[in-house]
């Protein structure tokens, strides 16, 4: 079998983490795994695989006939059976398969767009869909809608995945004083909702004035960073928020990390939730997407509604201020992910799916 993975960019997010993960995960267990970022490269190019083929793009815009061009010698030459594309690499897929027809596209969507009719901003997806031959989707909310809405109906659900890495880097140090940091890993975007928890750290550093949070993604420096680096200083919190924008080494920071959040407005599954489990941090989050599946309110996180502050700051001081309800979520959460989003399971189940596409 031989499969490529397709992204926009290499630079540290959710989707990013996946593509990656994919290619390296496969490519000990298939003829040929490859990884291309067609945009931009990033933080993560650092963590491909020796044994993965990858090849940057450098797409410049979205009709770019070179680029096209360089794609479809590259799948000629690696005999590309599989185009595994993630999120919005779907439609520099779809023009290769044009050409190509025998290549079958396999769109991973990440985005948690479910609630979203086609009306809204999906009409090009859903026209695209006919070149697809498979979907996955990260959440049973986004399968549904697939079905509903995507012209291809050979959906799954497949959930997320992280590995564990024992030997990450050690670059950044997080302000603050130890054992008492909150840790948010989020690119700066409307959808991760910073408002809400900047309103949060309000409220928290008023009762638990040694507690910092720490922001870490990337910063786009737009319109949205912008608002909220403003709301910070009229908030006074410039000595209890930080902002680190991307950071390539996560692992290291969550070990630094004592609580971990979620503020989203919408999700699919994120990864971070994922690796917040793994290396056994508690977690606070609104109850959106794949994550209410993914914790048990009260028993291993808190879950709350979207920009219900009250709620989610009582939930959180109560964290800060029991320490063995912090062990009892985290190692909750850190037993779930491991038996549940596993390598070997999940990619196990990708490989028989793939298969019959």
């Amino acid at each position: 079998m031989r499969i490529l993975q397709i992204i926009d960019s290499l630079e540290i997010g959710g989707a990013e983490k996946m593509a990656v993960t994919f290619a390296n995960s496969l490519a000990n267990k298939i003829e040929f795994s490859g990884l291309i970022a067609t945009r931009k490269e990033g933080n993560l190019k650092k963590t491909i695989n020796s044994n993965v083929n990858y090849f940057f793009l450098d797409k410049r815009n979205i009709f770019h006939p070179q680029a096209y061009l360089r794609l479809r010698k590259y799948c000629k030459v690696n005999k590309v059976e599989f185009i595994h594309a993630h999120s919005s690499s779907y439609f520099t897929s779809c023009l290769i398969k044009m050409t190509m027809p025998k290549i079958k596209i396999v769109w991973h969507d990440h985005n948690g767009v479910g609630n979203i009719p086609v009306k809204e901003g999906t009409f090009y997806l859903q026209m695209f869909s006919v070149f697809f031959s498979g979907v996955i989707s990260v959440n049973k909310q986004l399968e549904t809608w697939a079905l509903k809405y995507l012209f291809c109906k050979k959906v799954t659900y497949l959930p997320n995945f992280v590995i564990e890495n024992k030997n990450y880097a050690r670059v950044t140090a997080l302000k603050g004083e130890a054992g008492k940091r909150i840790l948010h890993l989020a690119n700066l975007r409307h959808q991760k909702n910073h408002s809400m928890l900047l309103d949060v750290a309000k409220v928290i550093s008023a009762k638990h004035k040694d507690w910092t949070f720490h922001l870490v993604g990337k910063d786009f420096n737009d319109a949205y960073s912008k608002d909220l680096k403003e709301k910070i200083v009229s908030n006074n919190l410039q000595n209890h928020v930080f902002l680190y924008d991307s950071r390539e080494d996560i692992e290291n920071i969550i070990s630094q990390s004592e609580i971990a959040l979620f503020t989203s407005k919408s999700e699919g599954l994120p990864v971070a939730l994922l690796e917040y489990g793994l290396y056994k941090k508690p977690v606070v989050s609104t109850s959106v997407g794949e994550i209410p599946f993914i914790i048990c309110n009260g028993l291993s996180g808190y879950l709350t509604k979207v920009d219900d502050v009250a709620t989610y700051s009582n939930c959180l001081s109560n964290l800060i201020l029991n320490e063995n309800v912090r062990k009892d979520f985290a190692n909750a959460l850190h037993n779930f992910v491991v038996k549940n989003n596993s390598e070997e399971a999940i990619v196990q189940f990708y490989l028989n799916w793939i298969k019959k596409i």
